[in-house]
């Protein structure tokens, strides 16, 4: 009986065995998702570059306000160019933005593709985008990481050394050339690349066509480099209409940041800026019924209304800088209006609405560069025929807002009549209208404002200011930064000057 037994738990043990390794065998197998992508295509990720490159909400209360467009009379989470103040937790949103999406994104695609013949076209596109973000980058705070930016997975580098701004404009020259050149219709086309479709000839001419951005940036610090590099830029093809155009496309999924904010928290909080309205209106711009929008005799936030709005140029009224929500009842009581909330707005169903276009690099922008670049006898033309093609492809843009912003053709041959061109004001003339063309465009505003010292306004009168000269000339590292990569940022620092909103750029100077 007892060998019976044995026998029996032997042959039970040895199924139970049999049966874990029959279990084992094709286990590892068995726990693969054969269904799940073992690898991503790398151009999906330049899509999250590109779409990461439109601007964040805090553009419009730091640079879109520091140039006068736009400004809230309220503080808090507003605080910025309103105020001339420095309030870190707006400052540091372009730097999260660009850092944390644009650059590692850009890097990772050059690391997937360096050394695939076959995609090197994606790979140049990734060299043009990211030099976009380093300009964005080291235009708003100077002195920045660069070469060892974004390296943080691939070579483990996770307190980036800070380059000086002539040493990055110099590695974004190279690049943007180098990259333009290389790319060739001939090799594979990247027909999933949300920016242009994979269009290689579009691709070249939003290259040059911000190297020629890059080139006039350098106008004051180094003319003769200036005139070289928009020399290359012209010679390899800048953007030639609308069509051509570098911009951020949004919808129900991927909406627009500035858009979000102005129908939300901020909706009743922000409006035009005098000195931008006051322009547009003193020049019959037909651009103002485009952009602006005012709910007359508003009495609160909940009062704007559809039936109050009217986009009527004659009763629009920007608002003047220099006030806070209780001080700003000495224009309100002085222009007979019912509250500030009665001066107008950017229109949040048109040109700020949550689906909206972000542009980046505009054939508008280019041609008035060009115009200029052509006045300061770096290139040939008409500085009269380029002026005017920027400003009125500027206004033929306004449609891809919204149709109800498009501006009639009857109505741009009407403002060319009533505002001539005028060569003795070329650079005045020029820079005002890429101000306007610029508009909600912060960063580049800014950079061009600080460079050409045009539109010519008045600064923000601000009791308390937080600066000592007229106006904001950077932005300020983030807090996280100055606590965690402190011995980079000091050296940064101890090069540029101090960490505040005083110190200007290095092409500034």
């Amino acid at each position: 009986m007892r060998n019976i037994f044995r026998k029996k738990w032997s042959f039970v043990f040895t199924l139970i065995a049999f049966s874990f390794a029959s279990c084992d065998k094709g286990f590892d197998e068995l726990n693969i998702n054969k269904t799940a992508a073992t690898a991503l295509n790398p151009v999906f990720i330049l899509n999250n570059a590109t779409v990461n490159s439109s601007f964040p909400a805090s553009t419009v209360f730091y640079e879109v306000g520091i140039v006068q467009q736009m400004v809230s009379p309220n503080s808090g989470v507003l605080t910025g160019a309103n105020f001339n103040q420095d309030s870190r937790d707006n400052t540091v949103v372009n730097w999260q933005r660009y850092y944390r999406n644009v650059v590692r994104n850009t890097k990772d695609v050059l690391l997937a593709t360096k050394d695939l013949p076959a995609r090197s076209n994606l790979y140049n596109m990734a060299r043009i985008l990211q030099s976009y973000a380093f300009m964005i980058l080291t235009d708003s705070y100077g002195d920045v990481p660069y070469s060892e930016a974004g390296k943080g997975y691939s070579d483990q580098i996770v307190l980036p050394k800070y380059e000086s701004q002539q040493a990055i404009y110099a590695g974004i020259i190279k690049e943007l050339t180098e990259a333009s050149a290389a790319l060739d219709a001939s090799k594979t086309i990247e027909a999933a690349d949300v920016l242009y479709g994979g269009d290689v000839a579009k691709w070249k001419k939003f290259g040059n066509s911000l190297l020629l951005r890059a080139g006039m940036r350098l106008s004051k610090i180094d003319p003769t480099q200036a005139a070289q590099i928009v020399a290359k830029a012209v010679s390899g093809g800048l953007m030639t209409s609308n069509a051509d155009n570098a911009l951020v496309r949004h919808d129900a999924n991927y909406t627009n940041g500035i858009g979000i904010t102005l129908n939300a928290t901020e909706a009743a909080n922000v409006f035009i800026a005098a000195p931008f309205a006051n322009y547009l209106k003193n020049t019959k711009d037909p651009r103002l019924k485009s952009i602006a929008v005012r709910y007359v005799g508003a009495k609160s936030g909940v009062d704007m209304v559809a039936a109050k709005a009217s986009t009527d140029p004659s009763v629009q009224i920007g608002m003047p800088f220099g006030y806070d929500n209780s001080t700003i009842s000495g224009p309100v009581k002085d222009l007979s209006l019912a509250s500030f909330y009665d001066f107008s707005q950017v229109d949040r169903t048109r040109m700020v609405k949550t689906t909206a276009p972000m542009f980046l690099v505009t054939y508008s922008q280019t041609q008035l560069l060009l115009a200029e670049a052509v006045q300061r006898g770096w290139t040939t033309g008409s500085v009269e025929t380029l002026f005017k093609n920027g400003v009125k492809a500027h206004m033929e843009q306004l449609a891809t807002y919204d149709a109800n912003s498009a501006v009639a053709p009857a109505d741009i041959d009407a403002y060319f009549v009533a505002n001539t061109f005028d060569a003795a004001k070329a650079l005045e003339q020029i820079n005002t209208q890429y101000w306007v063309s610029s508009f909600l465009n912060g960063p580049e505003a800014f950079a061009n404002f600080r460079r050409s010292g045009f539109p010519v306004l008045t600064p923000n009168p601000f009791p308390g200011k937080g600066i000592k000269g007229n106006f904001i000339n950077r932005l300020t590292y983030p807090n996280s930064e100055i606590s965690v990569n402190s011995v980079n940022v000091k050296e940064a620092i101890g090069r540029q000057g101090a960490d505040d909103l005083d110190t200007k750029v290095w092409w500034d100077k």
